[in-house]
């Protein structure tokens, strides 16, 4: 069964449109990228503390890019919604989690790479246990945003591409081309 999609009168505002293009698939592409780019950086982090303390600042720039892309993604996410009959399958529901998620990411990567910049790895005893902790914390938190930005774009590329392909495929596969016409 194929969803229909019915436009209606937009909210306006920044989240909207550009140039008559929904903000949302312009936007959604940052947060599927950098969210995941941020976590295994994390992950590389709380496995090698030279990486944090040398290259950490990076990762905690892609997890602010991540996090803004990911509150955009939501906020546009929305006004395409209200544009538009509901997403289908449960995006929208999983969508308005992501920003929590990124943020949360964010947080845990800022918290190690300040562990790793203020004190060696062979530091204190009490505070190579405070590193361990955030690490197996933060590590737990990248896995988590990986599974979560995974289910929330399967669930938007559901949403978009189910019905559509069949539909081309039943169709003879071409689509608008005609390939007798040469």
């Amino acid at each position: 069964m194929v969803a229909r999609m019915v436009v209606s009168e937009g909210s306006g505002g920044p989240f909207d449109l550009i140039n008559g293009i929904p903000v949302h698939p312009l936007v959604v592409h940052a947060a599927v990228v950098l969210v995941p780019l941020t976590a295994l950086g994390l992950i590389a982090m709380a496995i090698w503390p030279r990486f944090s303390a040398r290259y950490g600042w990076l990762v905690v720039a892609s997890g602010v890019v991540a996090a803004v892309s990911s509150f955009a993604a939501k906020e546009s996410g929305e006004a395409l919604e209200d544009r538009l009959t509901e997403p289908g399958f449960d995006h929208a529901e999983l969508g308005e989690l992501m920003p929590i998620f990124a943020a949360v990411l964010l947080i845990a990567v800022v918290g190690l790479w300040l562990i790793d910049r203020s004190t060696p790895a062979e530091g204190p005893a009490p505070r190579r246990g405070l590193r361990i902790a955030v690490a197996v914390v933060g590590v737990v938190i990248a896995l988590g945003n990986l599974l979560w930005v995974y289910r929330v774009g399967d669930s938007g590329a559901k949403s978009v591409w189910s019905g559509k392909v069949a539909a081309s495929e039943s169709q003879g596969g071409s689509g608008d081309r005609d390939e007798d016409s040469d």
